[in-house]
């Protein structure tokens, strides 16, 4: 019985991150085909084919970390990372739409530098419960300090 509850919690926090990445990707599947071609971009821009797999990985990593922090006991560290997940990944959901549905790139490049203020802070808060669960974000700090660069080159050179 208890196995089938650590297998529904482990369902529901890969699901979180998974189910916010497939709805901001309807914002961006859009975008990518229609405006997103149109703009100048600079030569260390991705293939378009790279994005979607590196982000269902990033998504499945953060659903690993936050299956680790809400298995942890309960008290003011956790309640701290739970509520720096729950405010990196809203930033996280919103960015695709103010770039790609929006194409809002200022913005978006503002959205993006706090996106990775909150993920940073959230690595720091995540090692004082799991030094794994912080290490699972190393990879997403990176992606998201690339995707600032990213999105900075493109709002100058358009």
């Amino acid at each position: 019985m208890k196995s089938i509850k650590v297998l529904i919690t482990l369902l529901i926090c890969l699901l979180i991150p998974l189910a916010v990445g497939g709805i901001s990707g309807f914002a961006t599947a859009t975008g990518i085909t229609d405006w997103y071609v149109t703009l100048n971009k600079p030569s260390f821009n991705p293939p378009n084919y790279l994005f979607a797999p590196v982000w269902t990985t990033l998504y499945t990593l953060m659903g690993i970390s936050l299956f680790i922090i809400w298995r942890s006991p309960e008290g003011r560290n956790r309640n701290n990372a739970l509520v720096i997940f729950a405010i990196q990944i809203t930033l996280n959901f919103f960015w695709s739409f103010l770039f790609f549905k929006f194409n809002l790139l200022g913005l978006a490049l503002v959205e993006i530098v706090l996106l990775w203020t909150t993920i940073l802070l959230m690595i720091i808060i995540f090692k004082r419960i799991s030094k794994l669960a912080a290490f699972l974000q190393i990879p997403y700090l990176l992606w998201v300090s690339f995707a600032t660069i990213l999105n900075a080159a493109i709002w100058f050179l358009n």
